[in-house]
């Protein structure tokens, strides 16, 4: 039988798992600043955890849990982005969000009650096999996960470029419609064709 602290704490991390958001889809690029000024329109965020990615090569997060204040926060951020496209940071790709669920914490207690036992499987055995399975599906989905990622970043950095070079021209534009209202050659054109310049 559990201890009533033990009870206590795993009650608390529940009411935690409720106010917390899953947001799926991230860009590689996003920090956790930007979490938080995208959500905090919700409300208030009070933490913000990158889940370790364990079968790259490199560790970049594309998935967070975001706990809120409540649990109408919450579920206001999981409506919003289950209605309408979501972009963080202007990113390329639309977040998704969906409720938390206990499995996807790393720091959870333990559940009262709950043992785990753990063996080592002789060659023989029948789940040997299936653990063996289970094992290259996971190599091929490392592999499979390194090629999409690559492919994820050149398209950001494609993307990045071409949203700068379109900043550059519309600043290079309004630089150039500031110097002609500074020099007064926006004034001698009204005045010739007879209109207002203000």
């Amino acid at each position: 039988m559990a201890s009533p602290s033990t009870q206590a704490d795993y009650a608390a991390f529940e009411e935690k798992v409720k106010r917390t958001v899953y947001l799926d889809n991230l860009s590689p690029h996003v920090t956790e600043p930007v979490v938080r000024s995208a959500l905090n329109q919700f409300g208030n965020v009070k933490s913000v955890h990158f889940i370790p990615n364990y079968i790259e090569p490199r560790n970049i997060p594309q998935c967070a849990l975001v706990e809120m204040e409540d649990l109408m926060q919450a579920e206001a951020v999981i409506s919003m982005t289950s209605h309408h496209y979501f972009m963080v940071s202007g990113m390329p790709r639309p977040v998704r969000a969906r409720p938390a669920e206990v499995n996807m914490f790393d720091d959870r207690p333990k559940m009262p009650g709950r043992t785990i036992q753990c063996q080592w499987l002789d060659e023989n055995n029948p789940d040997f096999k299936v653990a063996q399975k289970i094992k290259d599906l996971t190599m091929l989905n490392a592999a499979q996960s390194a090629f999409l990622l690559k492919q994820q970043l050149q398209e950001e950095e494609n993307l990045a470029k071409y949203q700068q070079d379109i900043l550059n021209a519309n600043y290079k534009k309004h630089e150039v419609i500031d110097n002609i209202m500074v020099d007064g050659t926006a004034r001698r054109l009204a005045d010739r064709y007879n209109l207002r310049c203000d």
